[in-house]
């Protein structure tokens, strides 16, 4: 089972975008979320203005596509940020935990989330047979 869900708020930079590159940069992701044709939630709009993508969905298997989006965007827009909650019970070691991974400044990395971890018995009763 792999379980996600997460948002990215989508930035050129860390400072102002003064030429307008985002536009053309969200136009170029708004193609890359296209390509990747998800079944689950994946939506990149505007709010308020400001570009954002949000994702979540529940597959039997692990998709790498999750954490290569993540990786695409802070390439192309390294001023980008978000958050993505993960579970995925075919994880070696983690098995039991709901991971983060978190984007900033270009870079993603993958953390234990401490309020949903352990799964058993913080989500789920412990099997018993």
């Amino acid at each position: 089972m792999f379980e996600y869900h997460g948002w990215v708020t989508v930035r050129e930079s860390t400072g102002d975008d003064e030429d307008g590159r985002l536009a053309r940069i969200v136009d170029e992701l708004r193609a890359y979320v296209a390509e990747l044709a998800s079944p689950y939630l994946l939506d990149l709009r505007r709010m308020n203005g400001e570009p954002f993508i949000h994702l979540g969905g529940h597959a039997n298997h692990r998709s790498p596509d999750v954490a290569e989006l993540l990786a695409h965007v802070g390439a192309v827009a390294p001023g980008s940020y978000g958050l993505v909650h993960v579970r995925d019970d075919e994880d070696p070691g983690y098995e039991n935990e709901v991971r983060v991974l978190r984007l900033v400044r270009g870079v993603v990395t993958v953390h234990t989330e401490t309020l949903l971890s352990p799964c058993v018995p913080a989500l789920e009763d412990p099997y018993m047979p």
